[in-house]
């Protein structure tokens, strides 16, 4: 029961808000650019449900934390109607990066407080590393250590979402925004991938068979929190 709690305030909650407000930031970029189709559905709320994916929040994240202890998933794409748009391309770009940019700034906003709650009160520090080592939260710690726990799970959690979803590959924002940027032709052969763009994500994170992850992904996301961190590097 006790790793189940600990999963529940510690781990699933960070993760729900840094998916919902990611994918709400979608929602609220694609109406200042002219389409309100995600508004209209109701997507554009700091409400999780409309953006939970049964199977892709819910049922894949848990098995893989029961099995692997491992987290990945995904959340509903938000819908973009592109005849809207009034430049179409570039604005497609702009509405992809405003989910990861959304995380960048929860991870931030969350690493000030986890800064500033420990200048408060440097003795939780101690506490929450206590912790971490043990894996729970003890009857006896106390009511800070948890919310530390949980900021430095938003850092992490943000900074993951962040730099992962920019790497280039369609469907992520990364893959979504390059096609903005760029020319028709490369735009076009970008596009390509698409199709096959979730299965090279799994095989990138579960098998990494050209260390990508491990070379460049991992430590990218790592020099960000740790910088985020500053002093307090857990």
């Amino acid at each position: 029961m006790e790793i189940w709690v600990h999963f529940f305030f510690i781990t699933a909650i960070p993760i729900l808000v840094a998916v919902t407000l990611h994918e709400a930031a979608h929602a609220w970029m694609a109406d200042k650019k002219g389409d309100d189709t995600a508004k209209e559905l109701g997507r554009l709320t700091f409400n999780p449900l409309p953006h939970i994916d049964p199977f892709g929040t819910i049922i894949m994240p848990l098995v893989l934390y029961v099995t692997t202890q491992t987290l990945f998933g995904y959340a509903k794409p938000v819908p973009v109607n592109t005849a809207r748009l009034r430049r179409p391309a570039q604005d497609m770009a702009w509405i992809a990066a405003a989910g990861p940019l959304m995380n960048l700034l929860i991870a931030v906003a969350s690493g000030l407080l986890y800064r500033g709650l420990i200048s408060l009160n440097p003795n939780a520090y101690l506490s929450l590393e206590m912790n971490h080592f043990s894996g729970a939260v003890n009857a006896d710690t106390s009511v800070l250590t948890p919310l530390l726990m949980m900021l430095h799970t938003s850092v992490i959690v943000n900074i993951v979402l962040f730099v992962f979803n920019l790497i280039p590959i369609p469907p992520l924002d990364g893959g979504r925004v390059i096609v903005g940027l760029l020319p028709e032709s490369p735009a076009n052969f970008i596009r390509r991938f698409e199709p096959y763009g979730m299965a090279i994500i799994m095989l990138m994170v579960f098998f990494d068979p050209f260390h990508v992850m491990q070379k460049t992904i991992w430590p990218i996301t790592r020099a960000f929190s740790n910088y985020i961190f500053g002093e307090f590097i857990i």
